[in-house]
């Protein structure tokens, strides 16, 4: 068997002004039948979802107790066998109307955010940071885009299970390296159909930092052509993403990382708006928020609500009630109706209500067409939500689709 490394410890670029674990009126209550009527929460859960939040909460109040709540800021360098990496593909629906790679080169992730979709916002595991993964990327892109290959438009995801640019991969140079096989590429196969999707929630001084050199925002602007950045942030107070994302960029910054992507001719123009969380849906935040994406050269979003199972629903409540006890009442309401329970994305996640949700994207509608902001949503959402292809096109009028595929991409450079 061999030997574990010991753990390598690094300052987080970014770090939140708020301690979670210090937080005086941070109560791990129970989430319970109780704490739901002295909410004033409207609807009566299911007993299977009732034991699931009483179980979120108890896991809450343990990992609470044993601060374990954020990821440790530490990583274990390992190496893989290129050969033997399973080549996956990112299509969590069935019906991705883009064939896409997916590029993971960490497991677990440093970002620490609460509602992580790959975790359900458990940060316990080790971080392990696959220090050769470059390899394995040399390998796929051989085996997609070599002789012989179908040379068909197709992406490489960077990187859907965890964050691209964080300290695991930034300080050691992989994110650099995956990087430069790209760049390699295209200069050994001119006509390649590969293009390179990242959506990140990087900020600017992510992006400057240097391997042998070079920036990662130097390797995106040989890359420029072939490869669009979509920033990823959610609409909600400062205050609140610290708690939730502890280790992200704030807004500010991540916005820094667009403007500079755009000044490189870097294809930056679309978000990934995630989650939403309905509560924080009043007119005043969708308009500061998309003000602020519209002022970067922003054109075109892909929403997505928060989706939880309700373990981690219990977590995410007491956290979202610090800033009032109607906004976690709101959270409740908006998953708990058995009516809602088969409301479920990938591995069983809830999204809100229905009707709810398709108020909540007329609302955003309703403002971003006045910025000439375009929507791409995926299958799944279409088919849940009974949004057909007049309201919002398979691609859209700025030429996006689904996560915020940008189709243009694909024509001759």
């Amino acid at each position: 068997m061999a030997d574990v490394p010991d753990p390598i410890a690094y300052s987080p670029v970014y770090s939140g002004k708020t301690d979670i674990y210090q937080l005086p009126d941070l109560a791990a209550r129970p989430v319970d039948a109780a704490r739901l009527r002295e909410l004033g929460v409207s609807v009566s859960p299911s007993a299977e979802t009732m034991a699931a939040l009483e179980q979120g909460s108890r896991l809450f109040a343990r990992r609470l107790q044993e601060r374990t709540l954020l990821p440790r800021p530490r990583y274990q360098l390992q190496e893989i066998d290129p050969a033997a990496v399973r080549t996956e593909i990112h299509n969590y629906t069935g019906h991705c109307p883009t064939l896409t790679f997916e590029i993971n080169p960490v497991r677990g992730c440093g970002v620490g955010c609460q509602y992580c979709l790959v975790t359900d916002g458990v940060h316990e595991q080790p971080l392990v940071a696959l220090d050769n993964y470059h390899l394995y990327v040399r390998r796929l892109l051989a085996e997609k885009n070599g002789p012989g290959s179908e040379n068909r438009p197709h992406y490489y995801y960077f990187s859907p299970k965890t964050e691209a640019f964080q300290e695991a991969t930034l300080l050691t140079g992989i994110a650099h390296r995956i990087l430069r096989e790209f760049i390699a590429h295209f200069r050994a196969c001119p006509d390649s159909r590969a293009r390179l999707f990242i959506a990140s929630k990087a900020g600017a001084e992510h992006l400057l930092i240097e391997d042998g050199g070079e920036s990662v925002l130097d390797l995106f602007g040989q890359l420029r052509d072939r490869m669009q950045f979509n920033t990823s942030v959610s609409i909600m107070p400062d205050d609140f993403r610290t708690l939730l994302e502890p280790f992200a960029a704030p807004l500010s910054e991540r916005m820094r990382a667009v403007r500079l992507c755009r000044e490189r001719g870097i294809r930056a123009d679309s978000a990934l708006v995630q989650p939403i969380l309905t509560p924080w849906l009043t007119e005043e935040h969708i308009h500061s928020f998309f003000d602020a994406l519209h002022e970067v050269g922003i054109i075109n979003y892909k929403p997505e609500f928060l989706t939880a199972c309700m373990e981690n629903l219990a977590m995410l409540g007491p956290l979202l009630g610090r800033f009032g006890s109607d906004l976690e009442r709101q959270l409740y309401d908006a998953y708990l109706p058995p009516s809602n329970a088969d409301h479920r994305k990938q591995r069983g996640r809830t999204a809100p209500d229905r009707a709810l949700s398709r108020a909540s994207l007329a609302k955003m509608r309703a403002y971003t067409d006045t910025l000439g902001m375009s929507i791409s949503i995926c299958y799944w959402v279409r088919l849940q939500l009974g949004i057909t292809e007049q309201e919002i096109p398979l691609i859209n009028r700025n030429g996006f689709q689904c996560l915020g595929y940008q189709s243009t991409l694909f024509q001759d450079v």
